[in-house]
């Protein structure tokens, strides 16, 4: 009689999904980090007693995010300079590129504030939302980030909770400040 076979467990639909889509470390820190750059700089346009000005506001919190991103990534190329004293290549322009995650994190909160500028609701109702959806992504980001590293759901899910902790800082900080 032969000897049986050890038993291998397929891989469920989603787990093949998440181990074929999983987040590189420097996306999901970009990703965060530009979450928290969306939500502060949000947090600072609504000011109480002064004239909503959407427009303005919302090119500024894309530029910062385009600057934050460029400067981020040019630091990583001086650095790397640095350290392998070498010239720049296309290798390195990459370095710089490779911040598109930063601002992609902040995209869903100038799309928030883009009816504000049509003056489909005001700044603050849109800052207001902006905020609350950040700290629900950053919940959604922790979970999705321990999750890729193999953790379990409770596990995940207070690592989530951790990471929407600073949106809640900021919700917190924006209303006693206002």
């Amino acid at each position: 009689m032969p000897e049986p076979a050890h038993h291998v467990h397929p891989q469920s639909a989603a787990t093949r999904w998440i181990m074929r889509h999983q987040p590189r470390e420097h996306s999901l820190f970009s990703s965060i980090y530009g979450l928290v750059l969306a939500s502060a700089l949000a947090a600072a346009l609504d000011e109480t007693g002064e004239k909503a000005n959407p427009g303005p506001d919302t090119l500024w919190v894309l530029l910062t995010a385009l600057a934050s991103a460029a400067a981020h990534g040019y630091a990583h190329l001086i650095a790397q300079r640095a350290s392998a004293d070498t010239v720049a290549t296309a290798s390195r322009l990459r370095l710089v590129l490779a911040e598109w995650p930063l601002v992609a994190a902040v995209l869903p909160t100038v799309g928030m504030l883009l009816p504000a500028v049509a003056g489909w609701w005001a700044e603050a109702a849109a800052v207001n939302a902006a905020l609350l959806f950040n700290t629900v992504a950053l919940f959604g980001w922790g979970v999705w980030a321990a999750r890729t590293a193999r953790r379990g759901w409770l596990s995940s899910c207070c690592a989530g909770g951790l990471d929407m902790l600073i949106g809640l800082a900021i919700i917190v900080a924006n209303a006693l400040i206002k």
